[in-house]
């Protein structure tokens, strides 16, 4: 499928054969969107694992100092006495044993991510295969399993994101809008690495970022100079 005229100029602009300093893909990205809505800018980080190897998947969790600019919908499973908690909290479905079984007969989900008390885990299995391959299932290795569920659900909707490698060996994250400044873009750019190289696996050996680029939604990808 041919790609739309507004698109191949915007391809245009940029400079395949350079990576562009951070501060400069920032301001790139936003002049090139090719949306007229306020699109969505994304980090690509390439890394040096191996995907098939278990211990060397990438897992964790960064808090963005200006959040993604996307409303997040936060559903808390936790035991009865913790519900009134979770959404004084903020949480925007709350329930136990009923929103499991709710969720096991219709499969339908209206969050963005899952928060659970370590008391009601034994009973998320029954969710497992429905929360599983949409990334929703709630783990300690990013946070969303916790004694302290009002914690987490408070950090959640000031901006704390999650993020694992795929498939391929890469990681996507949101990191705002277009019509974010870029200070703001850059901040939490900034906050997002920082994260990914704590993150980093023991059992990588040579090179952990190969490579990192950014787009706005739809549009394309800008290379960013790693330093």
């Amino acid at each position: 499928m041919p790609r739309s005229k507004r698109y191949q100029q915007a391809v245009s602009l940029i400079d395949k054969d350079k990576a562009y300093p951070v501060e400069e893909a920032m301001d790139l990205v936003k002049k090139i969107s090719t949306t007229r809505f306020d699109a969505g800018i994304e980090v690509h980080f390439k890394l040096g694992i191996d995907p098939k190897k278990g211990e060397q998947q990438v897992r964790g969790t960064a808090s963005l100092p200006h959040g993604t600019g996307k409303v997040t919908r936060v559903a808390a499973f936790v035991m009865p006495d913790k519900q009134a908690e979770a959404k004084e909290a903020g949480a925007d479905l709350v329930g136990g044993q009923d929103l499991i079984d709710e969720i096991k007969k219709t499969g339908k989900i209206d969050f963005d991510v899952a928060v659970a008390s370590p008391e009601i885990m034994k009973d998320m299995a029954q969710i497992a295969k429905i929360l599983g391959p949409k990334g929703l299932m709630p783990s300690p290795k990013n946070e969303t399993v916790t004694p302290n569920v009002k914690k987490i659900i408070a950090e959640l909707k000031k901006g704390k994101i999650a993020f694992k490698s795929d498939d391929t060996g890469n990681v996507h994250v949101l990191i705002g809008r277009v019509s974010f400044d870029d200070k703001q873009l850059l901040e939490n750019f900034q906050a997002l690495a920082e994260a990914l190289l704590k993150a980093k696996p023991a059992a990588t050996k040579g090179e952990y970022v190969k490579a990192v680029s950014i787009n706005a939604t739809m549009g394309p990808g800008i290379r960013v100079q790693l330093k």
